[in-house]
């Protein structure tokens, strides 16, 4: 059985290097053909980097001015005092060039986060140092420009086309040891809920992932990318076979936003999600073995409503993409454009309908009923289910919200001295406000008062 195994993956090699004259087989000594993925690589190689990141550092001490201190440790008079701040190596890590006119460069977020300076080593030992056109931390993606001539891009494929099973090439600098090619199969779509991320929807992989090879490649055979490796679970220190790659039709969305605008805006449609249990499955009575995502409710003034969207219904696929996770559903829906529209297949009762959604803007989008206040932009409200009042539901990151002092989960029961009891009356009572908001907010059982401004 071992044997048929392999002989199939031996054979599977051969035809994709047939298929393509960027990928013809090698020969042995007596003209038979071999498989390989060396001629692949010669294409791919030079379009995936090596990313050294610096940060500076202040060497000198200010004791060594205390003459006591110099004698006590023997340190010498003629040892400079005015020491500059020095360069020092922070991280390495992988890119990947996706645009060789332009200079562009995927990585990953975490490997230029907090750096001075970017420098990125070419395979053929040009170095160069990079400006960081823009990030997108949900998301884990960085993308880099640099100024040089005769790059090598590598090509992009779609990544929904990718299937389980499908043979990849993971190519990156593991431990700072230089370019290092490994090979696997997609073990698996659609991970999420990992706590990695923001927007998780994972390509995983048994190729070897190891530190440093975040922000390279993952190609299929044919040399094309369709992930950025990003991550590992690695209990025992080392490789598993568990890596995560982000698909590049994330990372694409991403970049191209960063490109067009400086920054990624991503769209909402107004909705409040939650994945489906066992026991909330059997009562909104699925059938063995559907899956979707529940919609636990619907933010007034949205998208969502305007599309007739109802708490209940179950989301079963995006654009004809099946869902079964909050993940996939958010991931599916931050790749669109505010303004693009989405054609979300539901379950409501026990019928199959089909509901195209458009993309709003996302500090609209996750404040019910509209813009409510400047200061509270980027949190989502709702009426709270369990009494009077109204609960804060979610905050986007970095929003004006997220340094309100609020939470997730806390109930607010009065505006400026005025009781809230629902969300109607809480628009309300903050529109006849002023540049300054008095809350009475309830959190754990505690009440309290907090003023933002």
């Amino acid at each position: 059985m071992r044997i048929a195994l392999r002989y199939l993956f031996i054979l599977s090699l051969v035809l994709a290097a047939s298929s393509t004259q960027a990928a013809l087989p090698a020969y042995d000594s007596s003209g038979r053909a071999l498989p390989s993925l060396s001629p692949m690589l010669k294409q791919v190689n030079p379009a995936v980097v090596n990313i050294a990141t610096f940060s500076k550092k202040q060497s000198y001490n200010p004791l060594l001015n205390d003459p006591f201190f110099r004698h006590f440790f023997n340190i010498p008079e003629e040892q400079p005092r005015d020491q500059r701040p020095t360069k020092r190596q922070q991280s390495a890590g992988s890119g990947v060039i996706v645009d060789a006119k332009q200079g562009l460069v995927i990585t990953n977020y975490h490997v230029i986060k907090g750096a001075d300076e970017v420098q990125v080593s070419l395979e053929d030992g040009r170095v160069f140092t990079a400006e960081v056109e823009g990030s997108d931390p949900d998301l884990d993606i960085a993308i880099l420009k640099i100024t040089a001539k005769n790059l090598q891009e590598v090509s992009i494929t779609d990544s929904n086309d990718v299937l389980v099973g499908d043979f990849v090439v993971a190519i990156g600098n593991p431990f700072g040891l230089g370019q290092t090619v490994t090979t696997g199969i997609v073990s698996a779509l659609g991970r999420s809920g990992l706590g990695i991320e923001g927007f998780e929807n994972f390509i995983q992989t048994d190729a070897s992932i190891n530190p440093g090879n975040s922000g390279g490649a993952l190609v299929n055979l044919r040399g094309e990318l369709v992930g950025i490796n990003t991550a590992i679970i690695a209990p025992s220190g080392g490789n598993v076979g568990i890596g995560f790659a982000i698909p590049i039709n994330m990372a694409k969305a991403s970049m191209d936003q960063i490109i067009e605008y400086g920054e990624v805006r991503r769209g909402r449609i107004g909705v409040q999600i939650q994945d489906l249990s066992r026991e909330l499955r059997q009562q909104f009575g699925l059938k063995n073995g559907q899956q979707g995502v529940l919609i636990a409710g619907v933010q007034l003034g949205s998208p969502a409503e305007d599309a007739r969207l109802q708490s209940g219904d179950i989301v079963t696929a995006v654009d004809g993409k099946k869902v079964s996770s909050t993940g996939q559903l958010s991931s599916q829906i931050s790749i669109k454009s505010i303004g693009d529209k989405v054609d979300l297949t539901i379950i409501r009762g026990d019928k199959e309908q089909r509901i195209r959604v458009s993309v709003g803007d996302p500090i609209s989008a996750s404040t019910s009923g509209g813009k409510v206040h400047s200061l509270l932009e980027g949190a989502l409200f709702d009426d709270n289910s369990g009494g009077e009042g109204v609960m804060v539901m979610s905050m986007a990151p970095n929003s004006p919200a997220v340094y309100s002092g609020l939470r997730v989960g806390d109930v607010i029961l009065g505006v400026n001295r005025k009781n809230v009891k629902n969300l109607r009356a809480f628009r309300s009572a903050i529109a006849e406000g002023g540049d300054s908001i008095l809350l009475h907010v309830e959190r754990d059982g505690r009440s309290f008062y907090v003023v933002i401004q």
